[in-house]
């Protein structure tokens, strides 16, 4: 599905009428393609502080040209600012020393990335001080323009070695759609990396399982993790097995037709995967549904059906997985949760709940986790697919346009954040809810 807004602002007409009455005016955003590098460009580093002289060695190993001084007349695809030596709020005027006069001289779709400490690790003027860069940075993804993003990444002591696969994804166009963002490396689990042999297959040799995946935001996940060199099983009901057989003859990989919600889908989950895989690396829950209706008007049977489908589910296909010790050690699980769990909807009690049941799932699971596995979730905004194409245009246009992007998403916006989750160098990333929202400008 196009979006015909964003067509009617490339017209000579629709540029005079965005110009003239301040429209909305959203830039068609670079996505990553398979094969390119990972930066079509030079990025500036910057700051003092734990990471500031190993920041060029990491960009280089990513294949990323870096550059600690810039020049006139350059333009730049990404700024990236070592925070993590500001004690004081005096010492933020840094932030401004260095952003302020590089602004202008961004090109197209730039990634701006402050790394900062996390605040809990710290007391006094220095807690308060690194509480500071997260309104600088989702302030800076409001002002940035031209398809450009802004991130805070609080990396923890002692992971500094672990924040390659996390630049990776925030530097290059794979995070489209990812902005206004706070990412923690090591501050809950393990604070070292994982080698990564090849940056463009990651996933080499890896299993990973995806429910939900004949269609829509789960095939896109699907794809992308094949992309980085996983064997796919995919799971879906069986009313969708001619679709889920396709893409799976497609994409190489295997497939399982159950609905998530029977009492033995666990464990056949659980056997299949030992029996056919001998283990899995990665653990998608995506299968996810809606049953809207206001709160009076809500029957027994939507909200049970979605709370079933989209929560219950994946907590014990997960506790399964765990306890028969299915998942193998560096493993990922990531949850499929929504903006809706964190701001909530009007008609979407039901999913909202199951959807911050799902961030709940992550702050559980977080701490118990052992021998590198890890627990994190997306969390989408108005995300473009055959579901919202059905909802009515007024409120389909306002979804799309209250972010910073004043666009929707697609799928593989997700998918791209989900692949940066299962990278085996993201051990330390490790808790996290990471919205792709474009940066919604309300509730969130």
């Amino acid at each position: 599905m196009s979006d015909k807004y964003q067509g009617f602002t490339a017209t000579p007409l629709g540029k005079l009428l965005v110009k003239n009455l301040g429209l909305p005016n959203p830039m068609k955003l670079e996505r990553y393609v398979e094969g390119a590098p990972l930066v079509d460009g030079t990025v500036v580093v910057g700051g003092r502080g734990r990471l500031a002289e190993s920041l060029t060695g990491i960009l280089d190993l990513l294949g990323i040209s870096a550059t600690e001084a810039a020049a006139d007349g350059e333009r730049y695809k990404g700024l990236v600012f070592d925070a993590t030596g500001i004690t004081s709020a005096a010492e933020l005027s840094a932030l401004r020393d260095f952003f302020t006069p590089l602004m202008r001289s961004l090109d197209t779709c730039p990634r701006l990335v402050v790394l900062g400490t996390p605040p809990e690790q710290v007391s006094g003027s220095e807690r308060v001080a690194q509480r500071a860069l997260e309104g600088f940075t989702r302030s800076l993804g409001k002002e940035v323009g031209r398809g450009g993003t802004s991130q805070l990444v609080y990396v923890a002591d002692g992971a500094e070695g672990a924040v390659a696969s996390t630049l990776a994804f925030l530097l290059s166009p794979k995070s489209a759609y990812v902005s206004g963002q706070v990412v923690r490396i090591g501050a809950t689990g393990t604070t070292k990396a994982v080698a990564v042999k090849d940056w463009q297959r990651p996933l080499g040799g890896k299993i990973a399982l995806v429910t939900g995946a004949s269609r829509g935001i789960g095939e896109q996940i699907a794809r992308v993790l094949h992309r980085d060199g996983a064997t796919v099983v995919g799971v879906d009901v069986p009313q969708a097995a001619s679709e889920l057989q396709a893409l799976m003859k497609e994409l190489n990989g295997d497939h399982l037709t159950l609905d998530i919600t029977a009492k033995d889908a666990p464990q056949r989950i659980a056997h299949h995967l030992k029996e056919k895989h001998g283990g899995v690396d990665v653990v998608v829950h995506n299968a996810g549904i809606t049953r809207d209706k206001k709160l009076a008007n809500m029957k027994e049977d939507r909200w049970d059906s979605v709370i079933a489908v989209n929560l219950t589910a994946p907590e014990r296909i997960t506790r399964e997985l765990l306890d028969q010790g299915v998942i193998n050690k560096n493993g990922r699980i990531i949850g499929v949760a929504s903006i809706a769990g964190i701001a909530g909807n009007v008609g979407q009690t039901n999913y909202a709940a199951s959807k911050a049941g799902v961030i709940g799932l992550v702050d559980s699971l977080a701490d118990e986790l052992k021998d590198g596995i890890t627990v994190n979730a997306v969390a989408p905004g108005f995300i473009i697919t055959a579901m919202t194409a059905a909802v009515p245009f007024a409120t389909r246009e306002v979804g799309q346009r209250l972010n910073a992007m004043s666009q929707g998403g697609l799928p593989v916006d997700v998918a791209e954040t989900i692949a940066w989750y299962a990278n085996p160098g993201s051990t330390a990333v490790n808790g996290n809810v990471v919205r792709v929202c474009g940066q919604m400008m309300l509730g969130a």
